[in-house]
């Protein structure tokens, strides 16, 4: 029974979707596609962020792990 609100809405939004203007700067997407962000991360900004915690686990020392039960 409420479906005809909902469609109302849907039918509202699509309209405004459809007939807005949008400025949308190009050359800012252009730099975010090309990968010239402004914020300095590579690529795989994954790994960067992973590399200082890399060898932590060379740093542990000799001692070999227990396993508590």
């Amino acid at each position: 029974m409420g479906r005809g609100r909902a469609k109302a809405k849907q039918t509202k939004v699509a309209r405004r979707l459809k007939y807005q203007t949008f400025d949308t700067d190009f050359d800012a997407l252009q730099r975010e596609l090309r990968g010239d962000g402004a914020d300095g991360r590579s690529d795989d900004y994954e790994a960067d962020y992973y590399a200082d915690y890399a060898d932590h686990d060379d740093d542990e020392g000799d001692e070999p792990r227990r396993n508590v039960s």
